[in-house]
């Protein structure tokens, strides 16, 4: 189970929601430029945060979130700068969310003809980074 906590409240959700972006960062920071003369200035450095998580469904049939959850979600995302703790299959992660990038993308998975209910499903993405 995944969890999504500021320490007073914790929301749990499947772990279907899958790490996009888990293998697209580096821990190493490298620039290289070249001198007027030609040389080669090579500058590394370790990374110490801004590792981006992004959670999403893989498809149309897993990792949905209730309007409820969201909705949750969506107060934290509200409040600027907030932190929160992301575990993610055991993992603890400290994270806030990637306001540039829309921290929350949702659409419900079917058409409800009633009032938005709390137990409405939706096909999310959430966009993390760590700090």
């Amino acid at each position: 189970m995944t969890t999504l906590s500021d320490g007073t409240t914790t929301v749990s959700f499947s772990d279907d929601l899958v790490w996009a972006d888990e293998f697209a960062w580096a821990p190493v920071e490298q620039t290289v430029e070249r001198t007027i003369t030609g040389a080669l200035v090579v500058q590394t450095a370790a990374r110490v945060a801004g590792r981006p998580i992004t959670l999403a469904a893989e498809d149309d049939s897993s990792g949905w979130l209730t309007r409820g959850q969201l909705d949750q979600f969506k107060v934290w995302a509200a409040i600027p700068g907030r932190t929160l703790t992301l575990v993610y299959r055991g993992e603890a992660h400290t994270v806030i969310w990637r306001h540039q990038d829309t921290a929350i993308d949702a659409a419900p998975v079917a058409f409800y003809s009633g009032p938005v209910q709390t137990s409405d499903f939706y096909r999310a993405t959430l966009r993390f980074m760590e700090l």
